[in-house]
């Protein structure tokens, strides 16, 4: 045997030998296999645990009242007679019909304003209209929005399921009165005027009509 053959055993057997280590190490892989991701380590919590209460305040409410007063009270019974009652929707409500009772009174249009008045207030408003038209004057007023709204007070009749909510207004509004020959007498129609009311809203919970009425106006 010579000794390029001999030579060629002994790489051919190195070869094998470290063909064999590699794979005790390695071990053996089929196809592509994707690496493991490290897991991630999980995050200390540096905040207070937070848990749901039940049974807790009522937000619709406490977002408008204190909590322990007569008028968070008084809007609970309310909710009791009538569950689909909304504290924040009536107040919704409330804003436009603000901007439709004013501008009605205005423009001496109250058909449309009538059936939001308690009778009292709807005699008072054609009255007001009454004298202006008496002594020739028009109104022009331009409606520009409800600044301010706040829930005042709310109260509950138990033995007649009759609620009250008294809101205060804040609004501008650009206003002139005009006399029989158009001239201005009173206003600036480039002025904005900021109104505040107070307006007291009433209706029977539980009843079929769902309409409030205005009861009382308190500028």
């Amino acid at each position: 045997m010579n000794s390029s053959l001999i030579q060629l055993l002994v790489l051919a057997g190195i070869a094998v030998f470290l063909i064999l280590r590699l794979k005790n190490v390695l071990g053996t892989r089929e196809g592509f296999e994707q690496q493991p991701l490290p897991k991630p380590q999980a995050r200390e919590r540096s905040g207070p645990d937070f848990e749901v209460i039940e049974g807790g305040p009522d937000l619709d409410i406490v977002d408008h009242v204190d909590e322990d007063s007569d008028a968070a009270k008084a809007l609970a019974s309310m909710k009791r007679v009538e569950p689909s009652f909304n504290v924040t929707d009536f107040l919704g409500g409330a804003r436009s019909a603000y901007e439709m009772i004013v501008m009605g009174y205005e423009k001496g249009e109250l058909s449309d304003i009538q059936p939001f008045l308690a009778e009292d207030i709807y005699e008072s408003f054609v009255d007001g209209i009454a004298v202006r038209e008496d002594q020739g004057l028009t109104v022009e007023s331009t409606f520009i929005g409800v600044r301010e709204l706040k829930l005042m007070d709310a109260t509950f009749d138990d033995a007649t399921q009759e609620a009250e909510l008294t809101i205060r207004f804040v609004a501008e509004l650009t206003s002139v009165v005009r006399n029989a020959e158009g001239e201005i007498v009173d206003g600036d129609p480039k002025e904005i005027k900021r109104q505040k009311d107070t307006w007291a809203f009433a209706r029977d919970m539980g009843s079929d009509d769902p309409n409030w009425l205005l009861v009382s106006t308190d500028a």
